[in-house]
């Protein structure tokens, strides 16, 4: 976690306090830094119970520059630990409101890694109609498989490498996106990395992200829920019970 944003310690993870203004902020430094390779991530209870059971997952979060309070829960948490966390900072804060700032200056550049062809060209021709001062440096759909091979990698690095972007926004869903950033930030020529997620999909309107009605009652999971809720039934009604079971144990620790 940057050593300029305050943050709090939910189950060994370092999560920023900080709301989306400030994170901006950070980013927007990095990227007029000549130091690379800075990673920002979310937390949230799913990916925070996952990554408890998977060593390189947490390895990969604990690595990241930046942790945002992606979720509820994350809030919940901080209250009952005594913290500060008010608001939620998720991959779509940070996503839009870098691509506004961006476009206001320019002279930046994005490359998108993950999802399909069919959502990056879908992205691509959003991203030239909203802001059109922002260069699209490249794109790559990655192969659809539980692992990548070395020589998939290979190629990704290769292919971002190439088109040196100021920004990798990578959407290949946790703990995949994580995992790889971790294991490949060093080798990319890259100022920031994203790892975002469903947020290609929410931009490309292949996901409808829930009212903002709902987001600001903390229920922005319930809509999505409904849409997916093969997908979504364990994050809710597994790991969610179990965060907070292990949010009140530290709570205990404390003490």
């Amino acid at each position: 976690m940057n050593k300029f944003l305050a943050a709090e310690s939910i189950l060994g993870n370092s999560v920023t306090s900080q709301p989306v203004s400030q994170c901006l902020d950070l980013i927007g430094s990095w990227l007029d830094d000549t130091e690379k390779g800075k990673v920002f991530v979310c937390a949230n209870p799913h990916s925070l119970v996952e990554a408890n059971n998977d060593p390189l997952f947490h390895q990969a979060i604990c690595d990241a520059d930046l942790v945002t309070p992606d979720g509820i829960g994350i809030v919940i948490a901080s209250r009952i630990l005594g913290g500060t966390i008010r608001e939620r900072v998720t991959g779509s804060d940070i996503f839009w409101g870098l691509s506004a700032q961006l476009n206001k200056t320019g002279g930046r550049s994005y490359f998108f890694l993950g999802s399909s062809e069919k959502t990056l060209m879908t992205i691509k021709t959003k991203m030239a109609a909203e802001y059109p001062n922002i260069r699209i440096a490249g794109f790559c759909s990655p192969p659809y498989k539980p692992e990548f091979s070395v020589e998939d990698s290979r190629k990704m690095v290769a292919a971002v490498n190439a088109a040196r972007p100021d920004v990798l926004w990578v959407g290949m869903t946790a703990p995949k996106q994580e995992k790889w950033i971790f294991q490949h930030r060093d080798q990319l020529d890259v100022k920031f990395i994203g790892a975002i997620g469903a947020v290609f999909d929410f931009y490309a309107g292949n996901i409808k992200r829930s009212h903002p009605v709902f987001q600001k009652m903390g229920l922005e999971w319930l809509p999505r829920l409904l849409q997916e809720p093969g997908r979504l039934f364990k994050r809710n009604f597994i790991s969610s019970p179990l965060f907070l079971w292990r949010v009140f144990l530290q709570k205990l620790g404390q003490q």
